[in-house]
């Protein structure tokens, strides 16, 4: 009699290495065809997220560096070159805040406002475009899972 626990274990790690493999491609076309969805505005998928974070209504005021580096799970370096592209282009601005007059905070400018207003039906067609044949189920639990993934890889 075959040892189906060793068979298992082998389906098992070839479906993780399956499903790890499909994310990596996932998120390179997700920022190829992003950028080129928002191609005719000069927006990158790394910029779309930094102005869709400092467009949500609780930040209004600004977020922090080092806050928003958490709250998109990039790093500071990284942000750094984001930020200055779009502060460049009139899109954020910096200003210290009034907590803490050390600290800086970025927020979006009117310009960035108005850019953010302009993207919304274009995003909103490049996700109905992404995830047809997802039911509005089919999206909830697909949030469950990578949010689910998210917090184990947290942990590694």
């Amino acid at each position: 009699m075959k040892d189906l626990s060793a068979a298992k274990d082998l389906a098992t790690m070839e479906i993780s290495n399956r499903l790890f493999f499909r994310f990596f491609q996932a998120a390179n076309t997700l920022h190829t065809k992003g950028t080129q969805a928002l191609d005719e505005f000069g927006v990158t998928t790394q910029q779309w997220s930094v102005l869709g974070a400092l467009s949500r209504p609780k930040v209004k005021e600004g977020m922090g560096i080092g806050e928003l580096s958490r709250f998109l799970l990039v790093s500071r370096q990284n942000l750094s070159g984001i930020l200055t592209r779009l502060e460049r282009d009139g899109l954020i601005e910096r200003a210290t805040s009034a907590e803490d007059r050390r600290s800086v905070k970025v927020r979006l400018s009117p310009k960035g406002e108005e850019l953010w207003v302009k993207l919304a039906d274009p995003i909103h067609d490049f996700y109905d475009q992404a995830l047809k044949g997802f039911s509005f189920d089919d999206r909830l639990q697909f949030i469950h899972y990578v949010s689910l993934l998210q917090r184990n890889m947290a942990r590694l």
